[in-house]
């Protein structure tokens, strides 16, 4: 049996977000309020909403959107659904939408899970085509199921435990790409410094570097289905084509957009796009070790163009990068394929833990739960 629908606005008080005014330098001369943003939010889970890379002072908070810890905020603009808890006190624009929850009426973590769940719905609603909205009035209505408090804290306690194996879970895969990078550093030092002075030459000299070939996006699937091959852009996979561009292994490097600069792997057959710089050894040269020396470079700093940025292929050309032997490349690849199968098997153990999760999201909000 369901529980009974209720809008969110009889949960509680609902704020819009505000920004106080930027030609006002009064307003972010103290570092006093965080002035949360949807940058700010996890886009997955239940983001805790304490820190920002922007701050009010005093006089900028009093004319903000000021809630205390415990409030509930969701954005709703541009990216829909995305929920997060204040844990302290804190301003937010008006990108999102807060609830200040009736704490004898609904837990805010309840809450919190409950939009998660019916994220989907909530960005159907969104009435705009190219930036999508949901203003102050449909989010009040928008509604979640409400079984009683006591049952509500129940379902609390259960999502928070497989909320914690989950990132438990994500925390060790991210230990496991640290590890990555201890392992290079510690047989070749930095390959921006190169404190160790490894012999240096001209990437160009090791790879043949040449961006790949347009293809219009309305050829570019989201699903995969047999027959079809990744295709890559600046920013790594895009989806999925019918026909492919290179058969290999190869690193390849965004060279448009903000994010100019990001190392791809890419194995087997694959689309690479005209923004996605395909690295082709010349030379004897370990694809693996080249994959990981690249992304330590940190190539986003050779950007040029501030509302576009890119990198040259000229540029990539004529950088000098480390050429170490090809013994201590094979014995990194080898460390990194070690690793990596370790990786493999939590990010099974992760997969197996999230459809968990989501079961008992289903159940708990379906009232099969308790």
């Amino acid at each position: 049996m369901g529980y009974k629908m209720v809008r969110i606005d009889k949960l509680g008080k609902v704020i819009t977000g505000n920004t106080p005014s930027k030609n006002k330098k009064e307003y972010y001369n103290e570092a006093t309020t965080p002035f949360i943003k949807p940058n700010n939010f996890n886009a997955v889970s239940i983001s805790s909403l304490s820190e920002s890379d922007e701050y009010l002072s005093h006089a900028g908070a009093k004319v903000g959107r000021l809630v205390e810890e415990g409030a509930v905020l969701v954005t709703c603009i541009g990216t829909i659904g995305s929920v997060g808890i204040a844990n302290k006190e804190i301003c937010f624009n008006q990108q999102i939408n807060a609830v200040v929850p009736n704490e004898g009426i609904v837990n805010n973590r309840y809450l919190a899970y409950a939009i998660i769940k019916r994220r989907e719905q909530l960005k159907a609603i969104a009435n705009a085509p190219v930036v999508p909205i949901i203003n102050k009035t449909q989010f009040s209505a928008f509604e979640i199921p409400l079984p009683p408090l006591e049952t509500q804290k129940k379902i609390v306690e259960v999502l928070n435990k497989a909320q914690r194996l989950i990132d438990a879970r994500k925390e060790q895969i991210r230990l496991m790409d640290e590890l990555i990078q201890s392992v290079f550093y510690e047989m070749f030092s930095d390959p921006v410094t190169n404190p160790n002075e490894i012999h240096q030459v001209p990437l160009g000299e090791l790879c043949n570097l040449k961006a790949g070939k347009f293809i219009q996006a309305a050829q570019i699937s989201d699903l995969y289905e047999d027959n079809m091959y990744p295709c890559y852009g600046g920013n790594g996979l895009r989806g999925y084509v019918k026909e492919y561009t290179h058969d290999g292994s190869y690193p390849l490097i965004g060279r448009q957009g903000a994010l100019c600069g990001n190392v791809q792997f890419a194995k087997g057959k694959f689309y690479a796009t005209e923004h996605a710089i395909v690295t082709q050894p010349t030379v004897e040269l370990d694809t693996i070790w080249l994959y990981v020396m690249l992304r330590e470079m940190n190539l986003n700093r050779l950007a040029t163009g501030a509302a576009q940025p890119g990198l040259n292929v000229s540029t990539l050309v004529s950088l000098q990068v480390i050429y170490p032997s090809i013994n201590s490349q094979v014995e990194f690849a080898n460390k990194f394929k070690e690793i990596e199968i370790q990786k493999a098997l939590l990010k099974k153990s992760l997969l197996e833990i999230e459809n968990n999760y989501y079961g008992l999201m289903q159940k708990a909000f379906s009232g099969k739960l308790f």
